[in-house]
């Protein structure tokens, strides 16, 4: 009846996140987890006993009051991902509140593994596809080498001369990584063996998703130059995947046998799992006998106080400010005089902003050029975020080679001094310098990670989560000392930070009508 009441309250964000399991390759085991959690406890139903005790519920209560503290947190600042996890929080302490101590210590494993239904948030999916893009494409590409055929790598477009492969998102591995790192841990917690090697068969999900993600995109640039690009597309692309996670599988098992191996066992490879032994003796029950403690009413009644105030303690309606829209923005900057650029589509897609500009500006004495870029989203809430350049130079090619923070107290925007991510980057023997920052209601952020706290805080105080991304671009001629790209840039943020917070709203705001768009998308 609890946990029934429980879900009631929590229904938005369950719905949200089933709604991800349906819409996401890489969650779509997500429907799975909690069915193994329940099944893995009622194995072992008859070693569990109700409390009698008030006092021995204590330590499930304060659980489940910190389950239901983050419900009410996560809703003010409307992010599902804090009440998905206030959800399993607030279950584990209904169990613990239920069966004591001791409860836990038997069904710890089987409630941890609910987290593995949870999504991560966009941010981190972000930066974890980038960088398994980039080392999936340089150990394919290694592959493709060791079979004596000629291959280019540029970031993470495989140049095979003829062809040209580029390992896109959906080839990051994250749809291997999510569902084999679930199915390994469960491994390790059935597995015959001792902890270290139940921990290292969990934790080697993840060196085996690189590698075999790399081998198929090793196989897929091997094919692609024999038999042409259909090799990469369709139904023959999309059973390579099934094929290769299927594989996957196959080595984890193999992996839990060489343990055994190791341990001096001459373990079979179908009893490589201690499955409970009721599978195989049927008419062997047991009963669990059942005790209503008093701390069931006090859970009932904080579950139903929660859910009665949620309705009123939700997050307010998110204001949208007022800003002009970046199609407005100047091609003339004192000195600098600039032609518009546009992002495909494809990339558009991907980044899901509201409105950006781009635009190349060149200085009046010709002595130099910076490539201007900013994103901004009106939202940040649903998933949509900025994306670091960090994160993203890489995947073009580029190296880089130096990387750093520099203040510039003479340079306010929005009231506050600059400050910018300085980074250094070269591919082959070009070399380009680059600042950004992070526009945040306000604030200029350097960091990434405090960029997401502020988010957070600002959804509750504020009621905004707009923001932006602004990113400064300049190449060096061969042979050109650095310094003289950095007063380049800075010359034309002298000129940019005067007009700039027209378009990126500040912290101090008028906010625009609710069915107004604030710009072009």
């Amino acid at each position: 009846m609890a946990l029934v009441l429980l879900g009631v309250v929590f229904s938005e964000s369950l719905a949200e996140m089933t709604a991800i399991w349906m819409g996401s390759e890489e969650y779509s085991h997500g429907f799975f987890i909690p069915a193994i959690s329940v099944y893995l406890i009622w194995m072992r139903r008859r070693e569990l006993r109700f409390v009698e005790d008030f006092k021995a519920s204590l330590l499930g209560l304060g659980l489940l009051l910190l389950g239901l503290f983050l419900f009410v947190l996560g809703g003010l600042a409307t992010i599902r991902t804090i009440q998905h996890y206030a959800f399993i929080l607030a279950v584990v302490g209904i169990f613990a509140a239920a069966f004591g101590k001791s409860g836990l210590k038997i069904a710890w494993v089987p409630l941890v593994f609910l987290v593995f239904m949870v999504p991560f948030p966009q941010f981190i999916i972000n930066n974890l596809s980038s960088k398994l893009q980039l080392m999936s494409s340089w150990l394919g590409v290694e592959f493709i080498r060791a079979c004596d055929i000629m291959v280019y790598l540029e970031g993470n477009v495989i140049d095979l001369g003829g062809y040209k492969l580029q390992v896109v998102e959906a080839c990051s591995g994250l749809r291997y990584l999510f569902p084999l790192a679930s199915l390994s841990f469960l491994c390790a917690y059935l597995f015959k063996g001792p902890v270290w090697q139940k921990v290292l068969i969990f934790l080697s999900s993840v060196p085996l998703t690189i590698f075999m993600n790399s081998f198929r995109i090793g196989v897929i640039g091997l094919l692609v130059n024999n038999w042409g690009t259909e090799m990469a597309e369709g139904f023959l692309h999309d059973f390579e995947g099934w094929a290769v996670f299927l594989l996957c599988m196959v080595l984890l098992f193999i992996e839990m046998w060489l343990f055994s191996r190791l341990s001096g066992k001459k373990t079979a490879f179908t009893d490589l799992v201690q499955l409970p032994e009721e599978w195989f003796a049927p008419g062997k029950t047991g009963q669990m006998g059942f005790y209503l403690n008093k701390s069931i009413y006090v859970v009932l009644a904080l579950i139903l106080v929660v859910g009665v105030s949620g309705q009123f303690l939700r997050g307010d309606e998110e204001i949208i400010p007022q800003r002009k829209a970046f199609l407005n923005f100047p091609l003339q900057l004192a000195g600098w005089q600039g032609r518009r650029d546009y992002i495909e589509q494809k990339y558009l897609d991907t980044l899901k902003l509201t409105d950006y500009v781009v635009a190349n500006y060149a200085s009046a004495d010709g002595k130099g050029s910076v490539n201007f870029y900013s994103a901004y989203y009106q939202s940040q809430r649903k998933g949509a975020s900025v994306h670091s350049p960090r994160s993203c130079i890489p995947g073009d090619g580029w190296q880089i080679t130096s990387f750093g923070q520099r203040e510039f107290p003479e340079l306010e925007i929005q009231g506050t001094p600059l400050m910018v991510n300085r980074a250094v980057i070269e591919k082959g023997d070009y070399k380009q310098l680059v600042y950004y920052w992070f526009q945040q209601r306000g604030r200029s952020i350097t960091n990434e990670y405090l960029v997401k706290w502020y988010l957070f805080y600002d959804a509750i105080t504020l009621h905004r989560t707009d923001g932006s991304l602004v990113r400064l671009v300049t190449s060096l001629d061969k042979g050109q000392d650095i310094e003289v790209a950095d007063q380049r840039l800075q010359a034309f943020m002298k000129d940019l930070v005067t007009v700039l917070p027209d378009y990126l709203p500040g912290k101090d705001i008028v906010p625009v009508n609710a069915g107004l768009e604030s710009g072009p998308k």
